[in-house]
């Protein structure tokens, strides 16, 4: 799976999205139980994957010919919960 662009982004996208999610998690830490912490690390993964994500996307549009749409729908994905599982069932594969 590491071995193309898609590869990877596609397992970025993963990551990336499961970062988010752990938001959930961390944030509530953070303001409800004053662990600033672990929200610190999971926001800084996430930054740092986000940045790799958007850098792969352009990567992978660029050599795999997407369409404007599709690259549109992909970066739109990353801004929502869950968006980049969904992503990946519909549009890398």
């Amino acid at each position: 799976m590491l071995n193309t662009t898609l590869g990877k982004f596609r397992v970025i996208a993963f990551l990336e999205g499961c970062s988010f999610i752990l938001f959930g998690i961390t944030m509530p830490l953070k303001y409800m139980m004053g662990m600033p912490k672990p929200n610190y690390f999971v926001g800084m993964a996430h930054g740092i994957l986000f940045i790799s994500y958007v850098i792969l996307l352009a990567l992978v549009a660029f050599q795999d010919k997407w369409s404007l749409k599709k690259v549109i729908l992909a970066f739109l994905a990353s801004f929502v919960p869950f968006g980049t599982f969904y992503a990946d069932k519909k549009l890398f594969r």
